[in-house]
């Protein structure tokens, strides 16, 4: 397991022009858009760990708590899935 801690965030959906845009209320600027709703959460995961990075080079927090992760560790996720 690389990661040992992370940040349970909410994560909102919604369609525009291109695709999907995903963002999660309480950060300010994490959001990412993508042409399917898998890419949409990728590619907000990515800027959300991009701006954790920043925030905590500069001692900063983010309105979130952390979770460690050990091997027993058990959470579950709500996940879109489509089906014709």
């Amino acid at each position: 397991m690389i990661d040992t801690k992370a940040m349970l965030v909410s994560v909102v959906i919604e369609p525009n022009d291109d695709g999907f845009l995903a963002s999660v209320p309480g950060i300010q600027g994490a959001f990412g858009e993508g042409e399917t709703v898998e890419e949409a959460i990728f590619n907000c995961a990515d800027v959300v760990k991009i701006i954790a990075a920043y925030r905590a080079e500069r001692k900063e927090s983010l309105p979130f708590d952390t979770v460690s992760f050990t091997p027993n560790t058990r959470f579950t996720v709500a996940l879109p899935v489509g089906v014709a």
